[in-house]
């Protein structure tokens, strides 16, 4: 964590995500970005109202209207994002805030005086410079929030900023078809909407404090192509933030196939006048509101990506429902929304779709904050500027693939199935390619739906840098919930043996923990798992191990053996000074996955799958780290021991 970052966020404890809006670090910059995207919207879909209905322009007829305004809108991401990303990076953040939203003035202004003319070619030329100030607000929105927040934020403030951009979506549009259709005084009550949200937004970005530049001295690179390639190459460098920058750019994707859609799916496929279309808009956007804010919830307020595949799981599953829904649907001549409510088939079409935003919600906010969090401070804004530059391209790529089938003769519902389909093979090939996705999954399942899981102590497991953690041995699952309470990923050095257990055996090889035996028994193992662990303290990471050397097998603490000492040594010996963290679970001895049965004169786990029933309470506590030079087996034995005591 930077020293800018630890400043601002120490004495802003707060109960949950929306305390944040009563504090300066990010209520003026939430309403910022709500005005902001609002606005977008409002312009964007009174210019289209305007050309479909109340305009006859031979060289622009109302059927490309909404694609040509799309395109234009989209071209300065694949443009400029680079670009924008330096900017981010080199400028102070607040700086760059304030710079935009004088750009929207002005452009709003531009507008206003199309509006008032009904100057189409004005109005988009204003939808290209709008789509520049999205381009330029993209990056600075997402590198701001992990410079002004803690990592137990980052996951409430990304939900609140998604629940955010798609309520504003929702009402600039729904306002922009209001506001155009009024008799006579229609443009220019739009006109003087625009300025007035771009006054605003304007004013709200006086408010966001300072937040300085992280990479000042950057030199500009003002080609975009070159800058682009070089932003991509910046992002791979990184595996697990690149595959995320990916994960984004397909969720992108996919809802773009739904949204595009939605008006030919209510006229053809459910027989519902343009007001059903606003309706699943509607739904649309309440499900990814609800979605975004429920990751604090389900996260215990830390970036919890095993989060990502519940939502995959959710999108795939609600997706090709939505084709089976719609099998049943009688035909009737066009329906108002309330003979579309008066329908039972249609409910569970509303359910689909609403849940279906709702798991791309959950989806997509960890991925934001996971790349915030692990990418390098100084390149934050140039990966996130590669980010946008990806979601441009997917959607385009959406919508050349969406129209390729219908042509092909598929209807909306069997684009919809196939979209499901092809999401659950991407998620798998994505969670296999990043096992850490599938790993965290399987660790929040057993901490939600097989333990009560509380941790204690978490501020005292190390943010960044490297780090051992020490912690006693009472079952085969200790190991998914080390990793259930820490937002950074941990290397297990384990028995050999427990990779022979079904299943656990097969995650333990995924998550690429060290096997371990001992000198006597295995020379090449143990020298083996010692070279490994220094590796990974050498790179800087976190690295588990279990002193006793195996599960207990009566419930009492082992001695803790002489290998903790071995890793020290080593990591001394390369210049490395790693606290110890004494870790402690508690509970854990008679579940399940504990040695408490007995077959054979010897004590075995997995016997009886209830032999205490669900949802068991189960702890960690950490406790203050150790520094090295001090850390002895004995004393590790003991700090583990008062813990388990608490």
């Amino acid at each position: 964590m930077n020293s800018t970052q630890t400043e601002q966020t120490a004495p802003a404890a707060h109960p949950n995500q929306f305390a944040l809006l009563g504090q300066r670090r990010f209520a003026p910059f939430f309403w910022t970005q709500f005005a902001g995207a609002g606005n977008d919207n409002l312009f964007k879909f009174a210019f289209t109202v305007m050309v479909t209905y109340q305009l006859s322009v031979s060289w622009l007829p109302p059927s490309l209207a909404g694609l040509v305004i799309g395109a234009l809108f989209t071209l300065p991401y694949l443009l400029f994002s680079a670009t924008s990303g330096q900017l981010t990076d080199k400028w102070d953040k607040t700086r760059m805030f304030r710079l935009v939203k004088n750009l929207e003035i002005a452009i709003m202004l531009i507008a206003a005086w199309g509006f008032i003319n009904a100057h189409v070619p004005v109005l988009l030329l204003c939808v290209f410079l709008m789509g520049l100030h999205s381009t330029l607000f993209g990056p600075v929105k997402f590198a701001y929030l992990p410079q002004v927040l803690n990592d137990r934020e980052l996951t409430g403030g990304n939900g609140m900023v998604e629940m955010g951009t798609f309520v504003a979506i929702l009402l600039g549009q729904v306002a922009g078809g209001l506001l155009v259709a009024v008799p006579q005084v229609g443009h220019t009550q739009v006109a003087i909407a625009c300025v007035s949200i771009a006054v605003l937004g304007r004013i709200c970005a006086q408010f966001i404090p300072h937040a300085p530049a992280t990479d000042p001295d950057l030199v500009i690179n003002w080609n975009p192509f070159t800058e682009t390639w070089r932003n991509l190459k910046l992002a791979h460098e990184q595996p697990v933030v690149f595959r995320s920058l990916l994960g984004i750019s397909w969720m992108w994707f996919f809802g773009a196939v739904f949204l595009s859609q939605f008006p030919s799916f209510a006229k053809e496929v459910l027989h519902g006048d343009e007001h059903v279309a606003s309706l699943l808009l509607v739904i649309f956007s309440v499900g990814i509101g609800i979605g975004s804010l429920l990751c604090e919830v389900f996260s215990r307020r830390q970036v919890e990506i095993g989060l990502v595949p519940l939502g995959a799981i959710g999108m795939s599953v609600f997706a090709i429902d939505l084709f089976f829904a719609t099998r049943s649907l009688p035909a009737s001549e066009l329906m108002g929304v309330g003979a579309f409510f008066a329908q039972h088939q249609h409910w569970r079409v509303m359910f689909d779709l609403g849940m279906l935003a709702l798991s791309a919600g959950i989806y997509s906010v960890p991925m934001y904050a996971l790349i915030q969090m692990r990418s390098q401070p100084t390149h934050r804004a140039r990966i996130i500027a590669a980010n946008n530059i990806l979601n441009a391209l997917f959607m385009i790529a959406s919508a050349v693939l969406a129209g390729a089938l219908l042509a092909a003769g598929c209807s909306i519902p069997q684009v919809f199935l196939i979209t499901g389909i092809a999401n659950a093979l991407v998620a798998l090939y994505v969670f296999l390619l990043v096992p850490e996705y599938l790993l965290r999954f399987v660790a929040w399942i057993i901490t939600h739906f097989v333990y009560r899981f509380k941790v204690r102590g978490e501020e005292n497991i190390p943010h960044d840098g490297p780090a051992v953690l020490v912690c006693n041995h009472v079952s085969f699952v200790d190991a998914i919930l080390l990793m259930a309470a820490s937002p950074r990923p941990i290397h297990f050095v384990m028995d050999h043996r427990i990779f022979k257990t079904p299943v656990l055996g097969w995650l333990f090889r995924l998550a690429k923990a060290i096997p371990v035996a001992s000198q006597k028994e295995d020379p090449a193992v143990y020298q083996a798992a010692f070279a490994s662990a220094a590796q990974v303290l050498r790179e800087g990471d976190l690295l588990a191990i279990f002193p006793e050397g195996g599960i207990t097998s009566d419930g009492q603490l082992q001695p803790f053996k002489a290998g903790i000492m071995k890793i020290l040594e080593q990591a001394h010996a390369d210049g490395l000074q790693v606290p110890v963290v004494p870790m402690a679970l508690g509970n854990l001895w008679g579940s399940y996955f504990s040695r408490i049965e007995v077959r054979g004169g010897k004590n075995v786990a997995m016997v009886k799958p209830l032999r205490r029933g669900w949802l068991n309470r189960v702890s960690l506590q950490a406790g203050p780290a150790v520094p090295s030079g001090e850390a002895t087996p004995g004393l590790l034995q003991q700090r583990v021991a008062q813990l388990m005591q608490n």
